[in-house]
């Protein structure tokens, strides 16, 4: 659900989001699905979240219950692509969100999010290059990087402007 609070947004706006949605429910550290499922439409839409995305994070909700989203024991111990495999058939769960939950919830350390946006733009900068690499060849750049590519990419996520 954090990843789809940042999707397409500014770190400092997907901070704002997820702080008032924690808000809502402020005994605990996130909410469990069964809140988010019996949250009202407009006060998950005043936390800022769209239309498109409260659809999403009720439908990952459900699909926890469903069983369809692993429990965190479970996820640990799943092969990335598996992973991916199996999230992005939600409704608004892409690859780079999957990747997000890979990198920042199981501390995955191979992890390259080629279709980041920050990612390519940081190694366009870093190489003084006119335009951004594609994906395919982010990908292939990151070969060199395994099995590290995550720390590569948070290095490229802080490559300052020039």
């Amino acid at each position: 659900m954090r990843a789809i609070a940042y999707q397409q947004l500014h770190a400092r706006a997907g901070d704002a989001i997820i702080g008032r949605l924690r808000g809502l429910f402020e005994a605990q550290s996130f909410p469990r699905p069964e809140q988010i499922l019996a949250t009202q439409f407009d006060d998950l839409r005043a936390c800022g979240f769209s239309a498109n995305k409260i659809a999403t994070i009720q439908g990952i909700a459900q699909a926890t219950l469903d069983a369809v989203v692993p429990d965190y024991a479970t996820a640990l111990g799943m092969d990335d692509e598996a992973l991916i495999e199996r999230l992005t058939r939600l409704r608004g769960v892409g690859r780079w969100t999957v990747e997000m939950l890979l990198i920042y919830s199981l501390e995955r350390m191979d992890i390259l999010p080629a279709d980041d946006f920050g990612v390519r733009e940081g190694y366009r900068r870093l190489k003084g290059w006119e335009v951004q690499p594609t994906r395919k060849q982010i990908m292939t750049i990151g070969l060199a990087w395994q099995p590290y590519r995550t720390v590569a990419a948070w290095y490229l996520w802080r490559v300052p402007g020039r």
